[in-house]
């Protein structure tokens, strides 16, 4: 009695590409990725390096078996396909995964054993997670940028990318906390005041007056107005500061330059980030080419 079976050369296991969808992302990567010239570059890094082994008669001057002794095999351990260590390597940075969540997760997943070059679905893990570690620095950097290439290519080829993506490159940069309050102008007025102050006696440069009690003033007349919505005495405080900023800056301007060239340069970039802030105060778009100053000691 003949009975019909799957096409499969085990009776009693199914092939992988029977049991996925052969048009998941993977499995089309898996297709067209050159997986022989990748392994043929890499094979040279791991080219095995025997050991000389130890000759032993089979009989002793008796005549009787010698009884060997234990020595190390030549052979050593059955090593991983480079197909699976290659793949193993792509799937932990294209999924995020750790070493043991990479080893882990492909014994559950059998998109990813089809993209290793599994024929059939083992639940089990191909290795250990220090294998792929080991297999990771041998490689080095250099291995790592080609399979990035090799995928990058691929991606091109099946125009899931266009070439005109690679002319500009975007960083994702980390976020980092900084110490900026909420850009006012009557703020950053103020603080352009006690920094042009501060920085005119460090040069020593003697002012005829630092409006300190006026401009704290003006500060807080500013926020109150602001917060009861009488806009039109805020302008007017905030006018008062862009008056008294912009004299500080002249005042400190002239006196340094008649005490000398290294005196001025020294109080430059002070003077132009006031002369910036007054400026912007004064207008609603900053100057053309150049970024409005929301902190002091931040750009």
């Amino acid at each position: 009695m003949l009975f019909a079976c799957a096409a499969t050369d085990d009776f009693f296991r199914s092939r992988i590409d029977h049991m996925i969808d052969l048009r998941h992302p993977l499995a089309v990567l898996a297709s067209r990725m050159p997986w022989q010239e990748i392994e043929a570059r890499v094979a040279q890094v791991f080219s095995r390096r025997g050991r000389a082994g130890v000759a032993m008669p089979d009989l002793d001057l008796f005549g009787e078996q010698v009884q060997r002794a234990a020595v190390p095999s030549n052979a050593g351990r059955p090593r991983v396909p480079l197909r699976i260590m290659i793949a193993l390597l792509y799937l932990k940075h294209a999924f995020n995964e750790s070493d043991e969540g990479v080893v882990e997760r492909w014994g559950e997943t059998p998109t990813w054993q089809f993209f290793s070059g599994q024929a059939y679905f083992e639940h089990r893990r191909p290795c250990d997670a220090t294998t792929l570690i080991k297999f990771r620095q041998l490689l080095g950097e250099e291995g790592v940028e080609e399979l990035l290439a090799q995928t990058i290519n691929v991606a091109v080829a099946l125009k899931l990318i266009k070439p005109q993506e690679f002319a500009r490159v975007i960083v994702d940069s980390t976020v980092q906390h900084k110490a900026i309050a909420h850009p006012t102008d009557s703020r950053l007025l103020e603080t352009a005041r006690a920094k042009l102050v501060e920085a005119a006696k460090d040069a020593g440069v003697d002012l005829k007056q630092t409006f300190a009690k006026e401009g704290k003033e003006l500060g807080r007349k500013a926020g109150r107005y602001a917060h009861a919505r009488q806009f039109t005495r805020m302008r007017r405080a905030i006018k008062r500061q862009r008056t008294i900023v912009g004299r500080l800056q002249r005042e400190i301007d002239r006196k340094a330059s008649a005490i000398g060239q290294a005196v001025r340069e020294a109080l430059a970039e002070t003077l132009n980030k006031a002369r910036r802030i007054v400026f912007q105060s004064g207008q609603r778009k900053a100057a053309d080419g150049q970024p409005k100053l929301y902190a002091w000691h931040a750009p």
